[in-house]
C-alpha cells in the first residue's frame, strides 16, 4: 500500500540546474553569472598538446534516465571553506584545473582565460556542494518517513557523483563520509524492515480486531436488541476497515482477503438477522394497532362521566393497556394518541372545574386560617407561667374559631396545622418546666435532662439542613424551638 507521506522523485536535472554553479559555456568565455568578467590571460603554444579533458558545462550535465537525487539548497559558503576546498587544487598555464587525490593529480575541467582563484573557486564550490548534499542525505536518513527506494536511489545518485567528480577539495574525506553514509543506510534499511514487519503485525492485529468486534456483534443478537444502533456500530466498523486499509501497512493479499471474508460473513449475518426482525415488527405493530383502536373506543365511552374517582381509576387502567400494547409505527401512533388523548382531556377538563370551585371555598378559609396563625404566633415566646396561663387561654379561642373554618387546600393543611402546633408546644414546654421547677425529684433529673436536650437541639439542627421539603422543616424548626424552650426552662 502506497504511503501517504511519500513524494514523487525530484527531476535530478531540474535540481542540479537550481544547485549547480553556472559553467562556462564555450573556453573563450568565464562562468556565466559571475560578478566580474575575467581578464584574458596569456594563450596556450599552438604547438602544446592540450589533454583531452572535459569543460565545466560539460560535468554540469546529467543523465536524463535518474529517477532520484538527493537536492541540496543553494548555499553561500564562508570563505573559510571555500579556500580550505581550493587548496586541493591547481590551475595549469593552459587552463586546466587540476585536483589532488591519493597523492595524485586528476584533471576535472579547463577553465580557460581566468585567474587561479576564480578557476579553483567554481570547482570548490561544486566540491561544497557535494558536501552539502551528503549532509542532507545524513539528515534525511534520521527521517522517519524515509522509504528503502529513497535510500537505494540516493546511494546509486551519490555513488556515481562521488565516484570520480569533477570538483576540487578533499576528495578522499568526501568518499570516506559517502561511505560511512553507505554503512549507516544499511542499519537504517535494516530498520526500516524490521519497523515494516512490526506494522505488517499490528495492521493484521488491528484489522483483526475489527473483524472480533463484527462477530461478537453477531453473536450477541436477540429480541433486546436496538437494531438501528446496531446497524450504527456496523457502518462504523465498515468505515474503520476502510480507513485502516487506506493508511495502515499494506497486507499479504491471503491475509488481508480470509479477514474480509470474515467480517462480510459477520455483516450479511446481521442484515438478515434484522430483515427477520422487521418482518416481525410489521405484525406487532399491525395488532398494537388493533388493542389501541379498541382502547380508543372505550375512552369516548367515558369521556362526559362525572363519577370522578372511579372513572380516573379507569383511564389510568386504560393508560396502562395503551403501554403494554406496544407501537403501532411512528406516524400512526401519533394520529391514535391524539384520539385518546382528546377523550381524556375532555374527562380530565370537567373534572378540574369541579375542583376549582371547591378549591375557591378552600382557599377562602385558608386565608382566615394564616389570619388566626399571625395571632396565635403573637403569643410566643412566654417567659413564665403565669405568661404561659395567658397565652394558653388566648390559644383556646383561636383554636376553637379555628375548628369552626372548615377545610383548606390539602397542599396547604399539614403546613398550617404544624404552625400552629408550634405555638401549642412552645406554651406546653413554659408549663412543663414551671411543673417540673416545683416536683421534689426535678432538682435529681435536671442535670440528665438538660444534656439530652443539648443532644436533641444538635440533631435537631442537623436535620434541618438536610431537610428539602419546605413543610417538613417548618415542623423541626417548630420542634426546636419548643425544646429551646424547655431547656430555658430548666436551666
Amino acid at each position: 500500500m502506497a504511503d501517504a507521506n511519500v513524494t514523487e522523485p525530484e527531476n535530478t536535472t531540474q535540481t542540479d540546474k537550481q544547485t549547480a554553479t553556472p559553467a562556462p559555456q564555450d573556453k573563450t568565455q568565464g562562468p556565466s553569472q559571475q560578478p566580474q568578467t575575467p581578464q584574458p590571460g596569456p594563450a596556450a603554444p599552438a604547438d602544446t598538446p592540450k589533454p583531452h579533458v572535459p569543460s565545466p558545462a560539460a560535468f554540469a550535465r546529467k543523465p536524463k534516465n535518474r529517477h532520484h537525487s538527493v537536492a541540496v539548497p543553494t548555499a553561500t559558503y564562508s570563505q573559510d571553506d571555500v579556500a580550505k576546498a581550493q587548496s586541493f587544487g591547481r590551475l595549469a598555464p593552459d587552463g586546466t584545473v587540476f585536483v589532488r587525490e591519493d597523492g595524485q593529480e586528476r584533471a576535472v575541467g579547463q577553465f580557460p582565460n581566468a585567474s587561479e582563484d576564480e578557476a579553483l573557486s567554481l570547482y570548490a564550490h561544486r566540491y561544497l556542494d557535494l558536501k552539502a548534499k551528503l549532509d542532507v542525505f545524513a539528515t534525511r536518513l534520521q527521517a522517519a518517513n524515509i522509504k528503502p527506494h529513497e535510500i537505494d536511489e540516493s546511494l546509486k545518485t551519490l555513488g556515481e557523483e562521488t565516484s570520480e567528480p569533477a570538483v576540487v577539495g578533499d576528495i578522499a574525506a568526501l568518499k570516506s563520509r559517502f561511505e560511512e553514509l553507505r554503512s549507516v543506510a544499511a542499519d537504517k534499511k535494516a530498520q526500516l524492515s524490521q519497523e515494516h514487519r512490526k506494522a505488517v503485525a499490528k495492521a493484521i492485529e488491528e484489522r483483526t480486531a475489527i473483524v472480533v468486534k463484527a462477530e461478537e456483534i453477531t453473536a450477541s443478537l436477540g429480541d433486546g436488541t436496538n437494531w438501528r444502533s446496531t446497524a450504527d456500530r456496523f457502518r462504523s466498523l465498515f468505515d474503520q476497515w476502510q480507513q485502516h486499509q487506506r493508511t495502515s501497512a499494506h497486507i499479504d493479499k491471503p491475509q488481508a482477503d480470509a479477514l474480509w471474508k470474515r467480517f462480510s460473513s459477520a455483516r450479511t449475518a446481521f442484515n438478515q438477522a434484522r430483515r427477520k426482525w422487521a418482518q416481525e415488527r410489521d405484525s406487532e405493530r399491525m395488532q398494537a394497532r388493533k388493542t389501541k383502536e379498541q382502547i380508543i373506543g372505550e375512552a369516548n365511552d367515558l369521556q362526559t362521566s362525572t363519577e370522578w374517582g372511579e372513572t380516573s381509576h379507569k383511564f389510568n387502567e386504560l393508560m396502562d393497556r395503551w403501554k403494554k400494547a406496544g407501537r403501532a409505527g411512528h406516524n400512526e401512533d401519533d394520529q391514535l394518541w391524539a384520539q385518546f388523548r382528546a377523550a381524556a382531556d375532555t374527562f380530565f377538563n370537567a373534572r378540574q372545574t369541579d375542583r376549582e370551585q371547591i378549591s375557591s371555598s378552600e382557599r377562602e378559609n385558608l386565608a382566615k386560617k394564616e389570619e388566626l396563625l399571625t395571632k396565635a404566633e403573637a403569643l410566643v415566646p412566654v417567659s413564665d407561667d403565669n405568661a404561659a396561663k395567658k397565652a394558653r387561654q388566648a390559644l383556646a379561642s383561636i383554636q376553637e374559631e379555628w375548628d369552626q373554618i372548615g377545610y383548606v387546600p390539602r397542599d396547604d393543611m399539614h403546613r398550617i396545622e404544624g404552625r400552629l402546633d408550634a405555638v401549642d408546644r412552645q406554651i406546653k414546654a413554659v408549663e412543663d418546666a414551671a411543673w417540673k421547677k416545683s416536683d421534689p425529684e426535678a432538682d435529681a433529673r435536671k442535670s440528665s435532662f438538660e444534656g439530652q436536650l443539648q443532644a436533641q437541639l444538635s440533631e435537631l439542627d442537623d436535620r434541618i439542613a438536610a431537610a428539602s421539603d419546605p413543610s417538613e422543616r417548618a415542623r423541626l424548626e417548630a420542634e426546636k424551638a419548643t425544646k429551646e424552650q424547655w431547656l430555658n426552662a430548666v436551666k
